[in-house]
């Protein structure tokens, strides 16, 4: 019987963040969202806000079934159409966009990445009731979209996804990946 040799460096489980802290989402994501110049301020502060769309994210429910904590009256501190306008708005000016490379700059700055070896990660994913980039993937026998993101050797997302119907081949989505990987390279 073979001794069981422990490993001396244990890698670290990484996982995506579901949930940050006031000082974390003060530091790495406040600084790079767009704030509303007209119109009265949000009762709640951008950091509850952000909160919520990265359980919406994680979860991946619906807006309506969000679970919204209750303010002193017992209404809902915010609705849920309120958390969708502040994602969409996010999602269309780059702020989100911003976070993301920011975030791989940081992970680069920490000397966290591995560049060494890049990975194309392709995923298929099968349409319930439709969607934005729908197509019949023949060979997997359903309809669907198609996934591609561009890792590190420690699975560090560090380019953009690609998204397109199920019906198209992966190596199509290579070419749009490593553009947005090249977007990214300042910051690697």
């Amino acid at each position: 019987m073979k001794p069981t040799v422990k490993l001396e460096k244990q890698r670290k489980i990484q996982s995506i963040p579901v949930k940050l802290t006031e000082e974390q989402f003060n530091e790495f994501v406040l600084p790079y969202l767009s704030q509303g110049k007209r119109g009265p301020k949000p009762k709640l502060s951008l950091f509850v806000i952000f909160n919520y769309i990265l359980y919406l994210i994680h979860t991946g429910m619906q807006w309506m079934n969000l679970p919204i904590s209750l303010n002193a009256d017992g209404k809902k501190e915010i609705h849920h159409t309120r958390l969708f306008r502040l994602f969409q708005r996010w999602s269309d000016d780059g702020s989100l966009e911003r976070v993301f490379e920011n975030s791989v700059g940081q992970l680069s700055e920490n000397d966290l990445l591995d560049i060494s070896v890049l990975h194309g990660d392709g995923s298929s994913t099968a349409a319930k009731k439709g969607g934005d980039t729908i197509g019949y993937n023949g060979h997997k026998h359903f309809k669907g979209d198609k996934v591609i993101a561009i890792v590190d050797r420690n699975v560090n997302v560090i380019a953009p996804y690609v998204q397109a119907p199920g019906n198209r081949n992966e190596a199509v989505l290579l070419e749009p990946a490593i553009a947005g990987l090249k977007k990214n390279n300042a910051a690697i």
